[in-house]
C-alpha cells in the first residue's frame, strides 16, 4: 500500500491509499477518486511531508495465514485495511465528543494546540466547517461495543 496526499480543485486536502502509483492513475482516470469533503473528482497528488520515526516501535504484522486468507478476497483485504486505518486513527487522535465543531475551529484558528481530534458533528455543523475551510473528514466509526 502507498499513501498519497491529494487535493481537489476546491482546495480540500486528504489522503488516499492505493496499491501503486499506477493504481491511483487508473482509478482517477475512471473517476473513482473523489474528495471526501465535496465529492469533486478533479483530484491531484500534492507534495507530502517526509516522515521520520525516531525510535518508533514497528507495528505488529498480521499472522501469515490471515494475510493469505485476505489475499484471496478483495472484501477481506478492504476490511483488513479499514480496520488498520481505524485502529491508527483511534490510537492517535483525541476524542472531543460533541465539542468537535468548536474544538476543530479553535485548532484551525490557532486558538488551541494543533492535534488530531475526532468527535461528533451534525450534517449542518460538518458543512459549516467545510465552508469555513476547516479541514475535516467524515469516517464511519462503529460504536466500541459493536467492534470486532
Amino acid at each position: 500500500m502507498i499513501v498519497f496526499d491529494l487535493q481537489c480543485a476546491a482546495g480540500h486536502r486528504f489522503e488516499g491509499w492505493f496499491a501503486s502509483a499506477e493504481d491511483f492513475a487508473g482509478q482517477r482516470t475512471r473517476g473513482l477518486v473523489s474528495c471526501p469533503s465535496c465529492g469533486g473528482h478533479q483530484v491531484e497528488r500534492v507534495p507530502s511531508a517526509t516522515r521520520y520515526n525516531a525510535g518508533a516501535v514497528e507495528a505488529p504484522q498480521p499472522k501469515p495465514e490471515k494475510q493469505a486468507e485476505a489475499g484471496k478476497d478483495p472484501f477481506a483485504i478492504a476490511q483488513m485495511l479499514y480496520s488498520r486505518l481505524l485502529d491508527e486513527m483511534l490510537r492517535t487522535s483525541e476524542d472531543v465528543g460533541a465539542d468537535f465543531p468548536a474544538e476543530a475551529r479553535r485548532i484551525h484558528y490557532k486558538e488551541a494546540p494543533e492535534r488530531s481530534i475526532r468527535g461528533l458533528a451534525t450534517d449542518r455543523e460538518h458543512q459549516e466547517l467545510v465552508d469555513e475551510g476547516v479541514p475535516v473528514m467524515r469516517l464511519p466509526v462503529p460504536p466500541r461495543d459493536r467492534m470486532n
